[in-house]
Parts: C-alpha cells; sequence; structure tokens
C-alpha cells in the first residue's frame, strides 16, 4: 500500500476534487482574459504531467509526491469543466441545451474505455500496480493537447472596466442564477454522496467486489448516455421540466435503496441516481448559459466560476462525508441524508417557475411598450 496508514488512502483522490473546486474561479478568470484554447491546452498539458508525476511516484513508493500528482489532475479536471461552456458559445442559441448534452454525453466513452484501460494497464509496469494506469492518464492527456491545438473555440471579448464595475451580488441575485447553482451543486452532490458510499454497501451485504463495481458500471452510463437525448428534452419540454424531473427521480431512487438490499434494488436505485444527475446537471448548465448568454465577458466568467465553485466544493463534502455516515448509520441513512437536499432542488426550480410565470403574466398584461 503506497499511502503510510489505511486511513490515508483516499487523501489522494479526495484531492482531485479539492483541487478541482479551488481551481474552478481562477480558471475561469484567466479564460476571460486570455481565452479558452489557451487554458484547455495548459490544462491537459498539467494533466499529462500529474500522470507521469503520479506513475514516478508509484514506482519510488513515494505518497507525497502522488498527492501532488493528484492535485495536478484535479487541476485538469477544472479546466476539462468549461468544455460545455465552450460548447454553447459556440452554438446557437436553439442548440445550447444539446450542445451540452453532446460534450457531457462524451462521459460515455470515459464510463466504458476508462476502468478497460484501467485494468489494462494496471501491470504494464510491475511489479508497481497501477503505474501503467497512471502512464495512460499521460497519454491521453497529451492527446487531448494535440486535439485542442487543432480546434478553433469562439473568441472571448476583453472585459471593460464597466463590466469590472459590476457588482458579482447583483448577479447572484437573480433568480436563474441561483436555480442554475442549486440544481448543478445539490444535484452533483447528491449523486457523489450516494455514489461513493454504494460500494461499500454492496459488498457489506454479501455480495462481490465486481457486483459492486457492477452496479457502478450501470450507475456511470445511466449518467452519460442520456445526455444523447436530454438536450433535445430541454428544447421540447423547457428546463425547469427537466430540472423538477430530475429532483422526482432522485427521490424515486432514495425509495428503490430503502426498497430492500437486493443487487436489483442496488442497480435500480443507482440506475436512477445517474439520469437524475444527468437531468439536474445538463439542465443546471443550460439554464446558466441562457441567463448569462448575452452578457459581458467579464460577468459570465463570474458566474460561471461561481457555479463550479460551489458545485465542486458540494461534491468535495458530499465524498468525504458518504463513508463516515454509512460506516456510523448505515446504508439507509444515506439515503434518507439526501432527501432534504433533493427537496431544496425541487422548491428552488419551482420558485423560479412562479418568478417567470409571474413576470410573464405581468408582461402580458402590461402589453408591449411603446
Amino acid at each position: 500500500m503506497l499511502a503510510p496508514t489505511r486511513s490515508l488512502a483516499t487523501l489522494p483522490f479526495a484531492l482531485v476534487t479539492v483541487a478541482t473546486a479551488l481551481s474552478t474561479i481562477p480558471v475561469s478568470l484567466a479564460m476571460a482574459r486570455w481565452g479558452r484554447k489557451p487554458l484547455f491546452a495548459s490544462g491537459a498539458a498539467f494533466g499529462a504531467l500529474g500522470g507521469g508525476l503520479a506513475t514516478w511516484a508509484i514506482v519510488q513508493g513515494n505518497f507525497p509526491l502522488f498527492c501532488a500528482a493528484n492535485m495536478l489532475l484535479g487541476l485538469y479536471q477544472a479546466c476539462a469543466q468549461y468544455y460545455r461552456f465552450a460548447a454553447t458559445e459556440s452554438a446557437a442559441d436553439h442548440f445550447k441545451s444539446q450542445a451540452i448534452s453532446i460534450v457531457i454525453g462524451g462521459g460515455v466513452v470515459a464510463a466504458v474505455a476508462g476502468p478497460t484501460l484501467a485494468a489494462w494497464a494496471r501491470d504494464a509496469l510491475a511489479p508497481h500496480t497501477f503505474a501503467g494506469s497512471y502512464l495512460v492518464v499521460l497519454g491521453l492527456a497529451m492527446t487531448s493537447v494535440a486535439v485542442l491545438s487543432g480546434l478553433k473555440f469562439t473568441q472571448i471579448a476583453s472585459a471593460s472596466s464597466s463590466d469590472l464595475s459590476v457588482s458579482f451580488l447583483s448577479t447572484a441575485r437573480n433568480p436563474r442564477f441561483v436555480v442554475a447553482v442549486s440544481n448543478s451543486a445539490l444535484g452533483y452532490a447528491v449523486m457523489i454522496f450516494v455514489m461513493t458510499a454504494t460500494p461499500l454497501a454492496v459488498v457489506s451485504c454479501g455480495f462481490s467486489v465486481g457486483e459492486a463495481a457492477s452496479v457502478i458500471q450501470w450507475h456511470l452510463l445511466s449518467m452519460f448516455v442520456p445526455s444523447f437525448f436530454t438536450g433535445k428534452l430541454i428544447a421540447r419540454w423547457g428546463v425547469i421540466k427537466i430540472l423538477l424531473t430530475g429532483a422526482v427521480l432522485f427521490a424515486i431512487g432514495s425509495v428503490a435503496a430503502l426498497a430492500g438490499t437486493a443487487l436489483l434494488h442496488f442497480r435500480l436505485a443507482l440506475a436512477l441516481n445517474g439520469l437524475a444527475w444527468n437531468f439536474m446537471f445538463v439542465g443546471g448548465t443550460t439554464l446558466l448559459a441562457q441567463r448569462f448568454s448575452s452578457a459581458p465577458a467579464a460577468i459570465r466568467a463570474r458566474a460561471q466560476a461561481a457555479n463550479e465553485f460551489i458545485t465542486f466544493a458540494a461534491v468535495a463534502i458530499g465524498s468525504l462525508l458518504a463513508g463516515a455516515l454509512f460506516d456510523n448509520k448505515g446504508w439507509e441513512a444515506v439515503n434518507w441524508v439526501i432527501l432534504p437536499f433533493v427537496a431544496v432542488a425541487f422548491g428552488s426550480t419551482l420558485w423560479l417557475w412562479a418568478v417567470e410565470r409571474k413576470t410573464s403574466t405581468k408582461t402580458a398584461l402590461l402589453g408591449p411598450k411603446s
């Protein structure tokens, strides 16, 4: 074991999420100043460096270096989170939600190819288990650098002094911003909270590690496969209905988990959990993109930075608390605890629906301005 104690075994992977959360704000502000492409390429380069350092750390048995390498991978992940925003900036208004869905749908490849590549390369540098897996990370990140260098991105206009003088509080008070962030952050945090505890719960119920892995794989497919049609659903039914459906699916998933501990219960609960995340994350991103599509670059960058920071701070908290709650209170507690947070997301979306309905009714009564 690379970690000096079992209690530190999950620290490197927690640091990936922590580094992602801490990097989201400076990355977004840097993109507003220098553009998407340089930051995307730099992020991929840091990912390659992280993969290389992680490989070397495993070979040398250097745990602190391995932790540092994972923080570089977190920076890479922070940059990659803005791919979906870049897609919306290059898409027509009617295609924005579908552009977001297509980008997130790329996770299908990751869900299938990621574990396969990791397992295939795990013993490539035997006897240093998993060193080869991180060597694959290096190769994939370098491939990203090459692909990104050939892409063209919509030029982000430079921020003016008047843009920079706009208070962020005026942006944060906007109902669409509040609901977009609450759905993205709560949806992601609830998903990761349940997913982190799931393998522990499956194994504790007498199932094998392989069966636990199959539950997670179905969960991952449920997260990303729907992305190929979520954008079309949003275009047809509206983003608010999709967000509300996502919250309801989370609740139904909890009911399925509380109904029993057979393998079918775990698979159904995690499949619903993944689909719920997809609806809330794609919906939240779409709502944010719609609200700031015509905003100045500086304001848009601040909004995206705040959304990503709040989301991944919530994810970090969720991933760190899930194991502790499961150890102390069990699987049922995990599924009861998430319901108030789902209710908050559902309630905030209903509030936005009421606000926009009231606004549209008032506009209709007053008529167009002369």
